[in-house]
């Protein structure tokens, strides 16, 4: 079985800490891969050299430079082939950009702080 890709989008830089950690054993038996970009920009550089390879992207939708929304509507034009699932991660109780996210396309949304045993679940039904 392939590894699952999965690009991870967000400014915090110990994101990509808590994800190794919380997804260790899932990295370690080749059930997910994971990538990660700071800001929605490296992110569209990243889906430009792996296009076929991300097949979920996880973004926070309040970065500096170009938004998660900005990021999801560039995705959900250019990316078709196959389409990647977009997971947003919001602010608790943000209901306006969660909105605007349904209409740009979003497939799920997280909230912060992210709760990593149902994100686990969401992704395994995935795999």
């Amino acid at each position: 079985m392939n590894d699952m890709k999965i690009l991870v989008v967000d400014d915090e830089k110990d994101m990509q800490t808590l994800f190794e950690q919380r997804f260790r054993k899932e990295i370690r038996e080749h059930e997910m891969d994971f990538a990660f970009a700071n800001s929605g920009e490296e992110a569209l550089g990243f889906l430009n050299h792996h296009v076929h390879e991300a097949v979920l992207i996880l973004s926070d939708i309040n970065m500096p430079g170009m938004s998660g929304l900005e990021l999801l509507k560039e995705i959900k034009a250019k990316f078709d082939h196959p389409p990647p699932i977009v997971m947003m991660i919001t602010a608790y109780g943000d209901p306006e950009n969660y909105n605007q996210a349904i209409k740009l396309g979003a497939d799920d949304f997280l909230t912060k702080p992210i709760d990593f045993p149902t994100l686990k679940e969401k992704l395994k039904k995935l795999l």
